[in-house]
């Protein structure tokens, strides 16, 4: 459903208190989704009030192209009351210059869009595994720039502080965890099939340590088959690294999936994590989606196994079936 020409004006100020109005036109969409999940592992809680849930999204967009002809978006993700946004994002398109993007609660972008690219018929094989811990930059409110250099896709992320703002734009109530940045690169190898990904960034914390990420992977697609192979790092800068608070982590991620038809897709996934902390056990997860899709209609289903969760002793496993309706 889309809910077109609302009559939005959106003023655009100055500090000398010039305003000039930009009528423009703003577009609803969301989707409706049922679920059905079990959790069934060490660390789960298996006595849930309902297994049965249902998830409601709406976003509302809209765009106006400048003087300059650069286009700026606004985009608000809705809450579920629909009496407010729970996160929001600004971005300019400045066309060959590349594209500026804020987001006030999820920029993504850098590295934090490469945590995981290996392939998939739904969900991340962590997805619905309790506790789970794995090296992967972190990600909050903050900028986001994105270009195309050589036939390499860029990005480049920075964040004042990985934590939300408020509707007037400030946070005033958490302490700061310091700032981060990052870059993430994707160089798709012609027409060969081959996309190779890699990227680093600091990650400031709350007790002013970093934390340096780097990440490296790629991905072959031949036929209907894609295979995925990464491996990320994240290296605290604490002076001991035997404490869990202060770990470094190393994440391998192997996955593979299979396009049955052009509606019809399954994968399998593993992700392997490593700690430096001592005694730690090397959590393993490895799991199996499915993905079907009809007009608007999606019905996915996966069953995610852990153990060793935390690198320590415990078991995490859920299943969902998920059915999804676009409008």
């Amino acid at each position: 459903m889309n809910i077109k020409k609302i009559g939005l004006t959106a003023l655009a100020g100055s500090l000398i208190a010039v305003t000039t109005g930009y009528a423009g036109e703003v577009t609803i969409s969301g989707s409706a989704i049922m679920s059905y999940k079990t959790f069934d592992g060490t660390n789960d809680s298996t006595d849930i009030s309902s297994k049965v849930a249902m998830d409601q999204e709406l976003t509302a967009t809209g765009s106006a192209e400048l003087d300059n002809g650069m286009t700026i978006s606004l985009s608000h993700a809705l809450t579920g009351t629909g009496s407010g946004s729970a996160t929001s994002s600004l971005t300019l398109d400045m066309g060959d210059t590349g594209t500026l993007a804020y987001s006030d609660a999820s920029i993504g972008g850098g590295l934090n869009a490469l945590d995981d690219i290996t392939p998939t018929a739904w969900e991340e094989v962590t997805d619905g595994v309790a506790g789970e811990v794995q090296a992967g930059m972190g990600n909050g409110a903050g900028f986001a720039y994105s270009n195309t250099v050589g036939g390499a896709a860029v990005s480049i992320q920075y964040s004042e502080n990985f934590t939300a703002t408020g509707s007037d734009g400030t946070n005033q109530t958490t302490a700061s965890l310091g700032t981060s940045s990052s870059l993430g690169i994707t160089y798709p190898v012609g027409d060969s099939g081959l996309t190779i990904y890699g990227g680093m960034g600091t990650e400031g914390q709350l007790d002013a340590t970093e934390i340096d990420h780097d990440t490296i992977g790629v991905k072959y697609a031949m036929g209907g088959f894609t295979v995925g192979y990464q491996v990320n790092n994240e290296d605290n800068s604490a002076a001991v690294n035997t404490v869990a608070a202060d770990e470094d982590l190393e994440t391998t991620i192997v996955g593979i999936s299979f396009a049955v038809n052009d509606d019809l897709s399954i994968s399998y996934g593993r992700h392997k994590t490593e700690s430096t902390t001592t005694g730690a056990l090397d959590q393993e997860i490895d799991g199996v989606s499915i993905g079907y899709s009809m007009g608007s209609m999606t019905l996915s289903v996966y069953k995610h196994d852990g153990e060793n969760i935390s690198n320590v002793t415990g078991t995490s496993e859920g299943t969902e079936l998920n059915l999804a309706f676009a409008f």
